[in-house]
């Protein structure tokens, strides 16, 4: 069903609309955390790095491919491989990984986690579809069932948890939503992966970053002052008015204007 949009909203839309075909191209892969999934083929070494990649991605891009790279150099260049064959010696080797707070604690509990799943589970998809059903708007059940899923194995290190948010703790989810649209997103550009099909685009959320939220609340797109979980859902719901079947495809337009702006391009923000 058409959604009915008043002035402003029209010319909002259009202005990212122009900015969506701008920035949804292959050429945003080279410098985006997406590279490194994108080296692999095979569904499940997508799923896995992928969601790892994700997990890391905080800081400097540079840097997170950086790290990426060595955890797949560590997995022998095969991650579903390793992950389904290694044996508890073989952990011993990501002792010296790092990135900023995730520390060898944590990757042992991710390495845990993936191949207790993968002994019994083909795809990913099904962690997050569990909690959620394909009539559910949002993938906010699906999120919050994912988290305590995957800290139900026995001794599961509470300091690994700040590293895989929830919807429980108000948390933006960023690094999940973002996770979430390379999985699932699928068209032309073939940026995002769009190898599951049990999750709708339009039941994604919009990965809110500095970026993101900048451009956002200057197109007054955003009302609520924080930057939480709540935020997430308020401009997900006025991107789901521009394209109800794939909201969060202007995730590139606002990502892409935010890191303009901050690079001082000259760039401005049109008065939409």
């Amino acid at each position: 069903m058409a959604v009915r949009l008043n002035q402003k909203e029209r010319k909002t839309k259009d202005y990212l609309d122009e900015l969506v075909e701008r920035f949804n191209k292959p050429k945003f892969i080279a410098d985006d955390p997406i590279s490194i999934p994108k080296q692999f083929k095979k569904k499940q070494d997508i799923e896995i790095i992928g969601f790892w990649v994700a997990m890391l991605s905080w800081g400097q891009r540079k840097t997170i491919i950086n790290k990426s790279q060595e955890l797949i150099d560590l997995m022998d260049g095969a991650p579903y491989e390793f992950i389904s064959q290694h044996e508890e010696k073989d952990r011993a080797r990501f002792a010296n990984f790092k990135h900023r707070t995730f520390q060898y604690t944590d990757t042992l509990y991710f390495l845990e986690f993936f191949q207790y799943y993968y002994k019994n589970n083909k795809s990913l998809e099904s962690a997050f579809t569990k909690g959620m059903t394909i009539d559910d708007d949002t993938v906010e059940n699906g999120l919050r069932s994912f988290h305590n899923y995957f800290f139900s194995l026995e001794f599961a290190p509470k300091r690994t948890r700040k590293h895989v948010s929830t919807p429980e703790r108000n948390s933006r989810c960023k690094r999940l939503n973002m996770f979430l649209r390379w999985m699932v997103r699928k068209d032309k550009s073939k940026v995002d992966f769009g190898i599951w099909k049990d999750i709708k685009a339009s039941q994604l959320l919009i990965p809110l970053d500095v970026h993101v939220e900048r451009v956002a609340r200057a197109l007054d797109l955003v009302e609520r002052k924080q930057n939480d979980w709540k935020t997430v859902i308020e401009l997900s719901a006025r991107l789901k008015k521009f394209c109800p079947e794939d909201p969060v495809k202007y995730d590139f337009a606002l990502f892409g204007l935010g890191v303009l702006q901050k690079k001082g391009a000259p760039e401005i923000l049109r008065d939409a």
